[in-house]
This record gives structure tokens, C-alpha cells and sequence, in this order.
């Protein structure tokens, strides 16, 4: 029987909930069979891999990789999958710094197959951080099929913070915002941008995320945007917008389903 996590509010107060009981919701998402045979694949087998093609080989070394940064979906492409693992991370022209998902970018320089000094997947500790990363991933997965602004809150810490602490400037730091798709989600449900913004020039969608941040947070630099107290503000303004957002979507349905049965009869 698959687990379900239990969210029995929305918004805010479902986020505080699952909060509060993810130790023991997450520990008993992770002792389902089918995941800990994953988990235990992997951390057998990955120190033994040293090409993409060796990973891309075994569907379950596959399975854990991806589901680690939330490239799930991908799990069949195998000739991508191995273009993207050997790749050069480091190089400017490299296949995964062409992406815009900047996801694929994370990947292939968390295994190094294609980076100067080689793979990473004998280096110690490496199998706890990619098993630790699918652990927390597939939570949030779960978590959001019950409600999918969970996955985003859940995921909101760790995606900002990677971004947050790179060396980058703070322009290059919120392009990898908006090419990192839950990250973008949230900033433009928290900032109240309209489902068209995504059709406008790049600098110009950089110049508003960055007009919106500055008026809603009193800061645009991501590094500020990080912080904990700003980073919750962030969070309880996506989940609390998303909720009414959705409010809207369905009272606006129910009243036009009301109007249709009204004019037919």
C-alpha cells in the first residue's frame, strides 16, 4: 500500500501541520519497500560506476539520480540522460549549461563524469548526499499529490538556498530563478504575476521580478531573500495567495456552472 502523506488543511496552516509531522510522516515514506530497495540499490552499487552509460544502464541507479533533482519525468530518455551526466559542467558551451532548466546543470555537476577530475561517485559521502536529496524529493513528491503548493513550500529552502549561496552575481542568481521551474512557481505566485509574464522579453521579466521583490520584501538580492525571516515571508505570502487564488478559480467555475443551468432553463 503506497503512503499518503496526511495534510488535512491548505495554505498555511496545512504547510504548518505538515511541518510539524514530517519526521515521522517522511520515516514512514521511507520504509515502503519499493523506496528502500531504491535507496539500498544505489548506495550498493554507485561506487562501482564510472561512466554515464554504466548509470543510464541500471533503471534503478537511473530512478534515484534523477528523482534526486526532481527530473522524474525523464527516467525513459536514456540518450539524454547520458548526454546531460557527461557533459562538461564547468564549461560555458557544454550541452547542460545550453539547458534552461538549470536542474540539468545540477545534476551533471553533482556526478562529474564529464568535469576535469573525473566522476564523483567514489568520493566519500557522495551516496548519502544523493540518497539524502531523493529521500527529501520524493517526500515533497508525495506530499504534492495531495496538495501540490506543499511540494513547493517543502522544496522552497533548500532550491533558494543553492541559488542564494553560489558566487554568482544577483542577476545571474535570479536568471537561474526563473530557469529553475518550482522556484519560479512560487516567486510569481508570491509576487502576484499573471500567467502571461512568462511571454515577455527575459530582462524585462528580471527588471519586474526584481521591482516586485524590492516593494513586497524591501530587498531584490537573493542573498537577502534567503534569510530566514524573509525566506518565511516568502513562503507564507506564496501559500496564502495560492489559496485565494484557487478560491477565485472555483467560485468563479461554480458561478458560471450556476449561469448555465440558469440560462438553459
Amino acid at each position: 500500500m503506497t503512503f499518503v502523506p496526511a495534510i488535512p488543511f491548505s495554505g498555511v496552516g496545512g504547510y504548518q501541520f505538515l511541518l510539524r509531522t514530517r519526521p515521522a510522516q517522511q520515516a514512514a515514506f521511507e520504509a515502503q519497500p519499493q523506496v528502500q530497495r531504491r535507496l539500498d540499490h544505489f548506495a550498493e552499487r554507485i561506487a562501482q560506476i564510472g561512466s554515464p552509460e554504466e548509470l543510464v544502464a541500471d533503471r534503478t541507479l537511473r530512478e534515484v539520480a534523477l528523482g534526486a533533482f526532481g527530473l522524474d519525468s525523464d527516467v525513459d530518455s536514456r540518450y539524454l540522460i547520458e548526454q546531460v551526466l557527461g557533459a562538461n559542467s564547468r564549461d560555458p558551451s557544454s550541452l547542460v549549461n545550453r539547458f534552461t532548466d538549470k536542474r540539468y546543470l545540477a545534476m551533471s555537476r553533482a556526478f562529474g563524469f564529464g568535469d576535469i577530475g573525473g566522476p564523483r561517485t567514489q568520493d566519500t559521502g557522495f551516496a548519502e548526499r544523493i540518497t539524502g536529496l531523493y529521500r527529501d524529493r520524493q517526500f515533497e513528491i508525495a506530499a504534492g499529490e495531495v496538495d501540490t503548493d506543499m511540494r513547493l513550500a517543502l522544496g522552497l529552502s533548500r532550491d533558494l538556498g543553492d541559488i542564494a549561496k553560489s558566487p554568482q552575481g544577483n542577476d545571474a542568481k535570479w536568471f537561474t530563478v526563473m530557469a529553475t521551474p518550482p522556484l519560479r512557481k512560487v516567486f510569481e505566485v508570491a509576487l502576484n504575476l499573471p500567467e502571461s509574464f512568462g511571454t515577455l522579453d527575459i530582462d524585462r521579466q528580471l527588471s519586474e521580478f526584481k521591482s516586485r521583490a524590492e516593494a513586497a520584501f524591501g530587498t531584490s538580492e537573493l542573498a537577502e531573500l534567503n534569510k530566514t525571516d524573509i525566506k518565511d515571508q516568502l513562503r507564507t505570502r506564496f501559500l496564502a495567495l495560492s489559496q485565494l487564488q484557487g478560491f477565485n478559480v472555483s467560485r468563479t467555475t461554480g458561478a458560471s456552472i450556476a449561469l448555465t443551468v440558469l440560462q438553459a432553463g
